[in-house]
């Protein structure tokens, strides 16, 4: 909200708790005074355009967190100034890991009760093993929060009024002097580490710029060797235009990405491609990743993505690599929350979204019909909580399944399935507020009125020993001759592995043709394990033997 504000983008102030913030744009987003969908805009900033993703914090959406990074260059992590690193603040620091995204902490809410600068900064290194350098320090605390020291540049900015837009740089205080010098102190020791250059300036005694640090330090940033931290309190307005001058000075632009990692396809090669790369020039043959589908009640289906390399026009038509179907792009629009505008051309680096892409899933791979080239997609994670629902009526009932499948087109974490044994619709999600979530948007957007039963958890068997030579038979006695088949396998944990078969018959004991067959066969039985019916995994077969 106030990233918006500052840059111009809006005129008022929105808070989250009011459910007045721009962001969080869904009814559900507003009552709750949570984010449940990630947002995309785009602001300007001392010259340079910032397209921004604004994610949840909750464990059930983390499916929004883990596109975004996928698609994003940089990251800012917001942590609690009394809390310091929160449990989901792990999993979001793993998944921005995975995809090597340089980041910038932001200690935020300085102005509560029990703030601890100095304590957030230590809990990063006890609980995400990360290497935080503080790049600023807070003056005051709690309620006498009143401003920041700059370290880089060795100065103090104060606010003076409750808006934040007027601010005095000043000296460092006098009281802060000491801890001052011995920060910026520790900030040049390891911010040298990552600079040859910068550690014979220091030995020399030399001074050392403002412009020369930061370059030092975006270095070591953008390699994910360290993460600078700031601090503030957006809520009393204080510290967020420092925060967008971190933004354009320590992440990477486009350009300073490594290049997009892809494979054309090549019918000779045995992965069914040959690796390429994407430079992020508007000269390249066009690459994108569609990142998140949404179902928009004007203009139809939505579909967000980042586009790599080269550019897109409005009217043009795309290959969807994933499908291998070709599609033409009706209008681009730039999104700013739920608003849009009219675009006429998208260029690499830009986030945009695209009208009239009907066949199309989260993690596909858009790209120029003439040069394809296919990315790597998004993995997500299995759903951990499931649910019987059914519609109350019978006209909810034609809905509902309408309903249920554009929302799981949607949300790759949310899954429907029939269960065999009882008739019953199931979904399926990350948590009970997901799945709560999604059943008050079918009735808001789909009409759609449901019973859902109790929540259960999807629990998963193994084994735990081995077992050898089970045998498996299969004996039909009909008019003239009877056919057989008898097979031996042995059965041992695999962790992690899910299933896994193996064919070990020698000598045509079993012809050829019938393997598969008996791997169909494990499958089904592993569908219902032994102990409470619920799914095997993490067994691996050998097929030994048979006749």
């Amino acid at each position: 909200e106030r990233i918006l504000y500052y840059t111009g983008r809006t005129y008022k102030m929105g808070e989250v708790h009011d459910g007045g913030a721009v962001m969080d744009w869904m009814a559900q987003e507003q009552e709750r005074g949570i984010t449940i969908t990630s947002a995309a805009t785009s602001c300007e900033w001392a010259g340079h355009r910032i397209n921004i993703l604004d994610t949840p914090g909750h464990v059930d959406f983390t499916v929004e967190v883990e596109r975004s990074l996928r698609v994003l260059d940089g990251a800012i992590a917001l942590f609690d100034s009394v809390a310091g690193v929160e449990p989901q603040s792990e999993t979001v620091w793993r998944q921005a890991d995975k995809y090597h995204v340089p980041r910038i902490a932001y200690i935020n809410k300085m102005d509560r009760v029990g703030s601890d600068f100095d304590r957030g900064v230590q809990t990063m290194i006890d609980r995400l093993g990360a290497h935080p350098v503080p790049i600023q320090l807070p003056i005051g605390a709690e309620s006498g929060f009143r401003g920041i020291v700059d370290l880089v540049s060795n100065r103090a900015i104060v606010y003076k009024d409750e808006l934040g837009r007027e601010q005095d740089v000043i000296e460092i205080p006098a009281e802060l002097a000491e801890a001052a010098a011995a920060a910026r102190e520790h900030l040049l020791e390891e911010v040298s580490r990552y600079d040859d250059e910068l550690v014979e300036m220091i030995l020399e005694d030399e001074e050392i710029s403002p412009q020369r640090l930061k370059q030092a330090i975006r270095t070591a940033t953008l390699g994910t060797k360290m993460t600078p931290v700031l601090c503030g309190s957006s809520f009393k307005n204080k510290g967020v235009q420092p925060l967008l001058d971190a933004v354009v000075d320590y992440l990477p632009s486009p350009l300073e990405v490594p290049p997009v990692e892809g494979l054309e396809p090549d019918k000779a090669s045995e992965n069914g491609g040959r690796h390429a790369h994407r430079d992020a020039s508007d000269d390249e043959p066009f690459a994108a990743l569609a990142f998140k589908i949404m179902a928009d009640p004007y203009v139809g289906k939505l579909t967000y993505f980042r586009v790599y390399s080269g550019k897109l026009a409005a009217g043009s038509r795309v290959l969807n690599v994933s499908t291998g179907r070709t599609e033409r792009v009706g209008r681009i629009l730039m999104m700013h929350a739920n608003e849009r505008q009219e675009l006429e051309e998208v260029y690499a680096g830009d986030i945009a979204a695209a009208v009239g892409i009907k066949h199309v899933a989260t993690g596909d791979t858009l790209a120029a019909p003439e040069r394809p080239i296919k990315l790597e997609t998004i993995v997500f994670p299995e759903p951990v909580i499931k649910v019987a629902i059914e519609p109350r009526t019978k006209v909810d009932q034609e809905r509902m399944s309408t309903a249920l499948g554009r929302l799981a087109e949607e949300d790759p974490t949310f899954q429907v399935r029939t269960n065999e044994d009882t008739g019953q619709t199931e979904i399926s999600g990350m948590g009970e507020l997901h799945l709560e979530v999604l059943v008050d948007r079918m009735l808001r957007e789909f009409k759609v009125q449901a019973n859902v039963g109790r929540p259960q958890v999807s629990y998963r068997e193994t084994i735990k020993g081995s077992a050898e030579k089970v045998e498996g038979r299969f004996v039909r006695q009909t008019g003239g001759a009877g056919q057989y088949g008898i097979v031996y396998i042995n059965i041992e944990p695999a962790p992690g592995e899910g299933f896994d078969f193996v064919n070990k018959v020698r000598g045509g004991s079993i012809p050829t043709e019938f393997i598969p067959a008996v791997e169909k066969g494990v499958e089904e039985a592993l569908e219902n394990g032994p102990r409470a019916g619920y799914p095997m995994v993490d067994v691996r077969v050998t097929l030994t033997d048979g006749k």
